[in-house]
């Protein structure tokens, strides 16, 4: 107890140190060399363009490289690169409403068996007889609601870059931007697999056509600082049972 009474001071310490080491300076930009992004364009050399190299039919007034006006520029390997559009307008509301209701009455008498009910009525208090035994009443309801409305809408476009090609001809593509402005950083961050059919003409790829989509769109500076509880109210939040 001593131990984790000395560690925890010391944590708190160490995290207000890097953070007072940021006052009065802009949140620092992620370097882009070293990224996946970056080792996928240096780490292959790029396809030549044999199309391109070939000499034109006399006959034609063009070639079929992908310099060519005919040319097929959709991102095919590791390194190219591709726009991803994303716009996202969803909207969800769920209603739900239930009700239910039930009553019983059950009533057992033995007004005559033998002559024993009377003879049982005299051993009996005052005014209990046979003739009734037995009555029981019943009476349950229960009612619950419960709705859920959701609306997001995001438009973004950002430019990925093909990290490489798996087996079956799919093509693992990232995406990293940062944009900064006063002491605000707003990082977007888009992953996934696409098949190189549904890359259009244009070299676009809607964000419904990536397969294991992730998208983070955040920020950090400032404003977010001062939107986010202190860590110790988020500890306090989370120990406290009550």
């Amino acid at each position: 107890m001593r131990f984790l009474a000395f560690l925890l001071p010391l944590v708190l310490l160490t995290t207000a140190c890097e953070r007072l080491e940021n006052v009065g300076k802009p949140p620092g930009m992620t370097a882009i060399e070293g990224g996946a992004e970056h080792r996928a364009m240096t780490a292959s050399e790029f396809p030549q363009d044999t199309q391109a190299q070939r000499p034109a039919d006399r006959a034609s007034l063009w070639s079929g490289g992908r310099q060519s006006l005919l040319g097929d520029r959709r991102a095919q390997n590791a390194g190219d690169i591709l726009t991803v559009v994303i716009e996202i307008n969803d909207q969800a509301e769920f209603k739900n409403s239930s009700q239910r209701a039930r009553s019983g009455s059950e009533t057992m008498g033995v007004p005559n068996l033998l002559s024993l009910p009377q003879l049982i009525d005299g051993q009996m208090a005052e005014g209990a007889t046979m003739g009734s035994a037995i009555e029981t009443n019943s009476d349950s309801a229960s009612s619950g609601n419960g709705s859920t409305k959701r609306n997001e809408k995001l438009t973004l476009r950002i430019a990925a870059t093909v990290l490489g090609t798996l087996p079956n001809g799919v093509l693992q593509i990232q995406g990293t931007q940062e944009v900064r402005v006063n002491f605000e950083l707003r990082e977007l961050l888009v992953t996934g697999f696409v098949r190189p059919e549904d890359i259009s003409r244009q070299n676009e790829i809607p964000y419904d056509k990536i397969a294991s989509a992730r998208i983070s769109y955040g920020g950090r500076g400032q404003i977010t600082d001062v939107q986010q509880p202190r860590y110790g109210q988020q500890v306090a939040d989370i120990v406290l049972p009550f």
